[in-house]
């Protein structure tokens, strides 16, 4: 038999407080960096072990009959889940940790929208409650990602209107509190090419959106440090082939971006011509609180949103986020896309992982964490796994 046996150097992305003292082990079709192994996993401490057992061709995986264990969820654009939203502050991120977590994320970035300093301060206050506890048996909460209030008003989508210029004061007093580890921008707003800089600077992933950017201001803002694209198409210039837009920007220079896979967002063509030309693309939900709910009336931040066929949409008809998770993501990357199993979990975790540098997430080897998520024939999930915890409510 041949054995699988991986190392990777594990950084301090996460405390290793509170991990499982207990031994797990796993048995089915593993996917790791070399392929899938028919074999078993070992878990202990909140890591992989060891993973033994036979590379296997991947054609007939799924019809295999065995368990598929995959690398967990990683999901860096989450407003909310289970009617709560993170902008509610209190519990609410708690909730939304363990929504996600049930749909195999294992962790995410808690999203904020454009709003007053005040609203932020309540969101932030109330993540810190929840980010400094261990006992949420949900995901791992990373950080926050700010989705504005640097961004335009000519491309807010469903953000509200409390647009203003770059301030690193404010974003420094919210830092202090929870660690913002992406910030989403608009490129042509005055002053926040100057601002991409410094935020780099300070170790912040910055990516460019809710904008009416050209191609030349897109370019421009890469060449600061912009990294990547809030969800790719949506709120931003679209690309005609004389003035490419941002969109334009994106496909012929990015290394990574984001794209909402729900099928609403974003047309199956489109989901393909940027797979082709953006290696790192990798997907997110865009979740409301609207997300594992039935159809009403949800908040987004101080807006009022409607769940109805599936969708979320404010009362002009505007797309409002989603109410996607990322094993439906998952399956329809594979069954309506049609990218194999490994290609699809790698836009679901590895390359969100590498987009932040998440040393030790996206990949099942040992000494990586044990973000595990075990799917069936179907591709429904059975079992979650956060850093080696298994979550009673997943299954």
């Amino acid at each position: 038999m041949a054995r699988v046996n991986r190392q990777t150097s594990c950084g301090a992305d996460a405390s290793d407080d509170d991990k499982s003292s207990s031994m797990n082990q796993l048995h089915g079709l593993i996917l790791t960096p070399d392929g899938f192994v028919h074999g078993s996993l070992e878990i202990l401490d909140g890591r992989v072990a060891a993973i033994s057992g036979q590379i296997v061709a991947d054609a007939g995986v799924r019809d295999a009959n065995l368990r598929v264990i995959i690398p967990g969820f990683i999901d860096l654009h989450v407003h909310g889940g289970g009617g709560r939203d993170v902008m509610d502050g209190g519990d609410a991120a708690a909730q939304v940790a363990r929504v996600h977590a049930s749909a195999g994320t294992t962790s995410l970035l808690a999203t904020t929208m454009t709003a007053p300093m005040e609203d932020l301060r309540a969101a932030f206050a109330g993540l810190a409650a929840v980010t400094s506890s261990r006992s949420i048996d949900g995901a791992q909460i990373l950080g926050v990602h700010l989705e504005g209030p640097y961004i335009s008003g000519d491309r807010l989508g469903a953000q509200p209107d409390f647009t203003r210029p770059f301030q690193m004061q404010e974003l420094a007093e919210l830092n202090a509190v929870v660690p913002i580890r992406l910030v989403t921008l608009a490129p042509e707003v005055p002053g926040n090419i100057e601002a991409i800089r410094e935020l780099v600077a300070r170790g912040v992933v910055v990516q460019l959106g809710h904008s009416a950017a050209t191609y030349e201001q897109g370019c421009a803002a890469m060449a600061a440090g912009a990294r990547g694209f809030t969800h790719l198409y949506n709120a931003m210039s679209a690309m005609h082939h004389r003035a490419p837009g941002l969109v334009g920007a994106a496909l012929a220079h990015a290394t990574h971006a984001e794209i909402i896979p729900d099928l609403l967002h974003v047309h199956p063509g489109a989901i393909r011509a940027a797979m082709r030309s953006i290696a790192g693309l990798y997907c997110v939900t865009d979740s409301t609180a609207a997300a594992g709910m039935p159809d009403g009336e949800y908040r987004l931040g101080r807006q009022t949103v409607t769940k109805c066929m599936g969708g979320v949409r404010l009362a002009d008809g505007t797309l409002a986020g989603s109410t996607l998770t990322m094993d439906q993501a998952f399956r329809n990357l594979v069954d309506t896309i049609g990218l194999s199993l490994a290609d699809a979990s790698a836009r679901t975790s590895t390359h969100a992982a590498d987009y932040l540098d998440l040393t030790g997430r996206g990949r099942l080897q040992t000494g990586s964490y044990a973000d595990v998520v075990v799917l069936d024939r179907d591709l429904s999930v059975t079992d979650v796994f956060v850093e080696g915890r298994r979550l009673e409510h997943a299954s």
